[in-house]
């Protein structure tokens, strides 16, 4: 498992108990430039030199962004050789899970799914990186024109949707539909539901918390919503103040006695006569009482 380039250095041979990889050395995925500069790199001399599935994981910690080369040489990125170097050493499959479903840590999830996407099958592919579309973290990107920031969904479409992604040409990977149609995948079920429905269970439980209150009020036929109700205590809004009635003006003071008058003559008479009746029959007791003789 002696690869080209490779100067025959024992760290830069694969495991020979490694199985291929699409029919091929896993690190053979890795374009033979990209990987000879890899190979004569300073981080993969002194940092990459002995990893083990365990210690690879101290070193994806440390990362700080993503990329496949960088600089006016093309240097590689410590992302690319930790990458290569798991190409190279091929950790367990429980160990790759891990890495993509850390929450913690972005550039491990990333390092994890750039892995899985290169070696995976494509079931496994779409079943363990499409939940990453939830995850909407920045990322740091360098590349040989500069920095940039990305999200994680943008990285992860990418890997499912580009032929190239880190300056390598990823393995052919079939559209979703076509393993949906084999029976391969299960149709894909959406994260957010939509806008539409929301909007219709909203309206239905308005109107589902509207009923007992119409109920209550002695069922008016059916009876109106609450929004109806609120339309009608404010008067339709804006245009509902065109349809008021106008107020009447405030009654003056010969209105006053026309209206006192109208309810004497009802009751039988005046309220000048009853006043007078009053006085007479009082006068009278006083009379009587100094023994004098009554007025009537």
């Amino acid at each position: 498992n002696v690869l080209p380039g490779s100067s025959n250095t024992m760290a830069n041979r694969s495991d020979p108990f490694n199985l291929d990889v699409h029919g091929t050395n896993a690190q053979r995925l890795v374009e033979k430039i990209l990987r000879t500069k890899i190979y004569a790199s300073q981080y993969w001399k002194e940092a990459c030199f002995g990893l083990t599935a365990e210690t690879l994981v101290d070193r994806a910690l440390e990362l700080t962004h993503i990329g496949g080369t960088y600089g006016g040489t093309r240097k590689p990125t410590k992302f690319m050789c930790l990458l290569l170097k798991m190409l190279q050493i091929q950790p367990d499959f429980d160990i790759i899970l891990e890495f993509v479903t850390s929450d913690e840590h972005k550039y491990v999830r990333c390092l994890g799914a750039m892995y899985l996407r290169c070696t995976a099958k494509a079931e496994q592919i779409y079943k363990f990186l499409e939940p990453l579309y939830a995850d909407f973290a920045k990322i740091r990107l360098r590349t040989f024109e500069g920095w940039s920031v990305i999200r994680m969904d943008e990285f992860v479409d990418e890997l499912l949707s580009a032929d190239y992604s880190c300056d390598i040409a990823l393995p052919h990977l079939p559209r979703r539909w076509h393993l949906e149609a084999q029976g391969v995948l299960r149709p894909r079920t959406p994260l957010v539901e939509p806008a539409e429905e929301s909007v219709d269970e909203a309206s239905k439980a308005e109107e589902d918390a509207a009923a007992p209150d119409d109920a209550a009020g002695g069922g008016d036929g059916g009876g109106s919503s609450r929004t109806e109700r609120k339309r009608k205590s404010k008067g339709d809004g804006a245009y509902g103040t065109l349809f008021k009635k106008k107020r009447a003006p405030p009654p003056t003071d010969d209105d006053r006695d026309d209206d006192d008058d109208d309810v004497d003559k009802q009751r039988g008479g005046s309220r000048d006569d009853a006043a007078d009746s009053l006085d007479v029959a009082a006068t009278n007791e006083l009379r009587a009482k100094l023994g004098l003789k009554p007025l009537r």
